[in-house]
């Protein structure tokens, strides 16, 4: 009796262990499938439309120096509601407008994309050529020759080709800017379109036969509705001038004047100084191009019906007229602050739009400068800080001369520009000279002029796979096949410009850190201060939207942006 008792309480014990073992393996399979389908849903994110920003000319300081003056809805808002790279950085040079948006939109550096500046010496033509110059194509909406352009010498995809091709081009692209630049190498090579701003007398957004043959009856009608007009008024602060405490003196000598103005000061009366400076092309160095362009944006956006469909659109805005304050007036002055605050005010417009029309929560923006700039050297010299002016024209004087004495001839250089030396190899070869021996030689008279800090052949360039500092930097922005002879490294704070006003080019610190901003769909909040760098973010958007990156990539993605 008690046998058979203990034995159906093993029976019992059995059966209730293997049911319980037998359930928590379901259990496990259960949320080992569970995690395969979140893998599986999480490949991508398809928002209804990202949006690509650039800020011309944006020192990542700017956001932390006029923090306590924006508003909630700009740049707060991305911030907050987003994360932040604070460490971002450009990892070649030269840094400048060209190159920046050429590398934010294909994840490389010139060395791969082929755009080495705004402007450089084509060795093969033996001319100057513009980065987005085409001869080929036709101006879409002016008479004049402002709308020849095209992505022709741009030599890899950008994110937003990359897009058109992964939705087999049924996903929009729409680039925006005040610089043609701004918007054609952004758009890509596969755009729908690329729009850019006309002043003078005109003060229309025109475009290029690359991309049609007529506006589209919503830029038609945008440009017949003087959109333009409203901002033919005096720029003055948009707050009290006196709570302006994180920028300089308003009346200084480091800032440029208007022409037909006497002072540097607020405000600064545009009717009055119309016509001395070219109509409406004065707008384009005021905050008001900002907003111009920003209500251009908002017109594309209705326009184009972007985000309206399960298919990803892409919108590409740069914001071009900060750099034109920047230049004027110096990264220190007044000018540029108010500029940077009544920029929040247009983002927080922008994104309102973009809650409305496409939904809250179903876009992706991110944020980023084509490059930063430098303290006016002069600022720096009254405050004790190392900082000059230096002038290539000079230099090479010199250096024909020394040429002249060292190589019995003056006649080797032909081209300086973007702080690189072009020789003509024809010259060195009809003088039975070794090229290399040749830019070592200039490469070490260059380093006996004081302004010069360090010098690089392109030999080096070629022969050497530099990791860190100002080399990998150089390097990176080294083409093969455009880039010059001898790449020049001034001082820090040494520049070759005008005593007013700031600029960029170099690969100082000062000119490669620059923000990055992402919020909306995607993307998770927070930060980090792990260096990141600008051809990670082609590749981050690719990511996230599950496609391939564009085929000159180096860049990786930030993981810690994007959402499982």
């Amino acid at each position: 009796m008690k046998r058979r008792l203990i034995a159906a309480l093993l029976a019992v014990f059995f059966v209730s262990n293997t049911e319980g073992i037998n359930a928590q393996k379901k259990s496990k399979r259960k949320s080992k499938s569970d995690v395969e389908v979140q893998k599986i849903t999480s490949l991508s994110t398809t928002p209804k439309l990202v949006v690509g920003i650039i800020v011309d000319q944006m020192r990542y300081d700017y956001l932390t120096r006029f923090w306590n003056q924006y508003g909630e809805d700009g740049f707060k808002r991305m911030v907050n509601e987003g994360f932040t790279a604070k460490n971002h950085h450009y990892n070649y040079s030269p840094t400048s407008t060209g190159p920046g948006h050429t590398s934010v939109y294909t994840g490389t550096t010139p060395a791969m994309h082929g755009i080495i500046g705004n402007n450089w010496y084509d060795k093969d033509l033996g001319v100057n050529v513009y980065c987005a110059g085409d001869s080929n194509y036709n101006s879409v909406g002016t008479t004049g020759s402002e709308g020849k352009m095209s992505p022709n010498r741009m030599l890899t995809t950008t994110v937003t080709d990359q897009l058109r091709l992964h939705t087999q081009m049924k996903g929009k692209v729409i680039a925006v800017a005040i610089k043609d630049r701004g918007a054609v190498l952004p758009g890509g090579h596969a755009a729908n379109a690329a729009y850019w701003f006309v002043g003078k007398d005109e003060a229309n957004f025109i475009t290029s036969s690359y991309y049609m043959n007529n506006l589209p009856n919503w830029v038609t009608s945008f440009n017949s509705s003087d959109a333009a007009e409203k901002y033919k008024k005096s720029w003055t602060t948009l707050k009290d001038i006196n709570t302006y405490v994180e920028s300089g003196t308003d009346e200084n000598n480091y800032e440029g004047k208007f022409k037909g103005e006497t002072s540097t000061s607020f405000p600064h009366n545009l009717p009055a100084i119309w016509d001395d400076n070219n109509g409406f092309d004065i707008i384009k160095a005021t905050p008001y191009g900002n907003s111009l362009t920003t209500d251009f944006a908002i017109a594309a956006l209705k326009g184009e019906n972007l985000g309206k469909d399960a298919v990803t659109d892409f919108l590409a805005v740069s914001f071009s007229s900060t750099d034109y304050v920047g230049h004027q007036f110096g990264v220190n002055s007044k000018e540029v602050e108010d500029t940077y605050l009544r920029l929040d005010q247009d983002l927080a417009r922008l994104f309102k739009e973009l809650d409305a029309e496409v939904g809250k929560g179903e876009y992706t923006v991110f944020l980023s400068a084509d490059h930063a700039a430098v303290q006016v050297p002069t600022y720096l010299k009254d405050n004790k800080i190392p900082g000059e002016y230096i002038s290539y024209k000079e230099i090479s004087a010199k250096l024909n001369e020394w040429s002249n004495f060292k190589f019995g001839s003056e006649d080797l250089i032909k081209n300086v520009s973007n702080d690189q030396i072009f020789l003509d190899h024809k010259v060195i070869a009809n003088l039975d000279l070794d090229p290399k021996t040749v830019q070592e030689a200039f490469a070490n008279e260059l380093l006996t002029f004081s302004d010069v800090d360090k010098t690089y052949t392109a030999y080096q360039m070629w022969q050497n796979n530099y990791t860190r500092g100002i080399p990998y930097v150089v390097q990176n922005g080294y083409n093969q096949k455009r880039s010059g002879d001898v790449i020049v490294v001034l001082k820090p704070g040494y520049i070759s410009y005008s005593r007013t006003g700031s600029t960029h080019g170099s690969p100082r610190v000062y000119d490669t850190h620059v923000p990055l901003l992402f919020f909306g769909k995607g993307i998770k909040k927070g930060s980090t201060v792990q260096l990141t760098e600008i051809p990670d973010i082609a590749p981050t958007v690719s990511a996230l939207l599950g496609m391939a990156a564009p085929n000159g990539t180096t860049g990786k993605p930030i993981e810690a942006v994007l959402q499982n």
